[in-house]
């Protein structure tokens, strides 16, 4: 009997086995795909056998590319596509924000620039309340969350930043850049998750120039890992980042003391991340241990008072490591070791449930993902409300979830503004 040639759409198959079949068609090797999608084997045979979701938008448009798929509904079939799931929520006061990041002031001001300690401590309190637990949200209003705090406290640290930096001279000079440079940082942190890249790309950039002209090391370090960060996201070369992370470790001294070893041990956990997030888990593992070994020498109640380097994040993101390479039931190992309350940070403590929430879902266990979602929203509403994997998951844990969880997922996504 002859074979049915392969005419169009086979709806009952899944996204998993879509992509499979797109890919064997053309003769592409798994190898093939990870390397130009700049993941793993491993992350490219999830996505076959469906232990990974159908990725956000963009990274879809990259794979319909890398397969040879011109229309991109032969990877989708008659899936619907969520908009949540490729969308990044806009805070309020975004629009305040950007207008501060663009203005540029080129008259001189007449005004004397803060001092220094006053731009010290006004960070030192920005600081605490980014990390802070939020105040209990109602149904309609997510309150005074981390973000809304932050956006009010921005511009004008921003501009004070700004001019004591043009102000003042010497050692002072030198103070108020790094003081700038932390607030680029608080900006790019307020930025990430909404649509705003080339800002996040922007303060990236500024906060790096300004450590690198206060001639800080522990500032280039700092600034070194919110540029892993913002790089990582992007999808940029693994390399330029842990090059990046490598020279800035080396910068610092090689001493006992601890804001080096803390500032050391955290540039060895971004180098672990970026290995991860290209599925070289032999590299990553090995940086992830000098990060713990920086960790351990600092002593297990110690966390830096705004990066918040200590044993706990290193735990924590192990967990996201373990999701990066596929190993979703290593992940859950961790996270069940993982004592939070290590991690003085109500914004990070959400973040590692969130991670957590994604290693049940790599399993397909859709009540743990629910129960993690709600636990990562009474730590940190805003930080929840802003994740992708939050707002990936929930439209698909509504619709065709466990019967059992609907309900709870489909109440958390009104609560965040998630459409379903």
């Amino acid at each position: 009997m002859p074979e049915t040639p392969d005419t169009g759409e086979v709806p009952q198959l899944t996204f998993g086995q879509r992509v499979q079949r797109a890919r064997t068609r053309t003769g592409r090797t798994r190898a093939y795909v990870a390397d130009v999608m700049g993941h793993s084997e491993e992350w490219v045979k999830a996505i076959e056998r469906g232990t990974i979701a159908m990725p956000r938008l963009p990274k879809l448009l990259r794979l319909a590319q890398v397969l040879g798929v011109e229309d991109i509904a032969e990877l989708t079939g008659d899936d619907r596509i969520a908009a949540a799931s490729f969308t990044k929520a806009e805070h309020r006061q975004l629009p305040v924000v950007k207008q501060a990041l663009n203005k540029h002031q080129l008259a001189a001001v007449d005004r004397p620039a803060e001092p220094v300690e006053v731009l010290d401590a006004r960070l030192r309190q920005a600081w605490k309340l980014w990390h802070a637990a939020e105040r209990p949200a109602s149904r309609r209003d997510l309150g005074e969350g981390n973000r809304t705090r932050i956006g009010r406290l921005l511009p004008a640290l921003l501009a004070d930043t700004r001019h004591a930096a043009r102000t003042l001279e010497g050692a002072d000079r030198r103070r108020a850049l790094m003081a700038q440079a932390e607030a680029y940082h608080l900006a790019q942190l307020f930025l990430s998750f909404q649509p705003a890249p080339d800002l996040i790309m922007l303060t990236g950039d500024r906060a790096m120039t300004a450590a690198q002209d206060a001639d800080s090391p522990r500032a280039i370090a700092a600034a070194a890992w919110y540029v892993n960060h913002v790089h990582r996201d992007a999808g940029e070369a693994a390399e330029a980042r842990v090059e990046l992370a490598e020279q800035a470790a080396a910068l610092l001294p090689d001493t006992e003391d601890p804001e080096s070893i803390a500032r050391r041990g955290l540039l060895y956990l971004a180098v672990a991340l970026s290995y991860a997030k290209t599925g070289q888990a032999g590299d990553a593992w090995r940086y992830w241990d000098k990060a713990d070994a920086a960790a351990r020498r600092l002593g297990d109640d110690y966390a830096h008072p705004w990066l918040i380097f200590g044993r706990g994040i290193v735990g924590g993101y192990a967990i996201t490591m373990h999701n990066d390479l596929v190993q979703p039931g290593k992940a859950l190992e961790v996270a069940d070791a993982l004592n939070l309350r290590q991690i003085p940070s109500a914004t990070r403590r959400s973040y590692h449930l969130i991670e957590t929430a994604r290693a049940h879902g790599l399993l397909n266990e859709g009540a743990a993902v629910v129960s993690y979602l709600q636990r990562a929203h009474r730590e940190s509403p805003e930080t929840i409300q802003f994740n992708l994997y939050t707002r990936s998951a929930l439209p698909g844990l509504v619709t065709s979830g466990p019967r059992m969880v609907r309900e709870d997922a489909e109440e958390l996504a009104r609560e965040l503004g998630v459409p379903v």
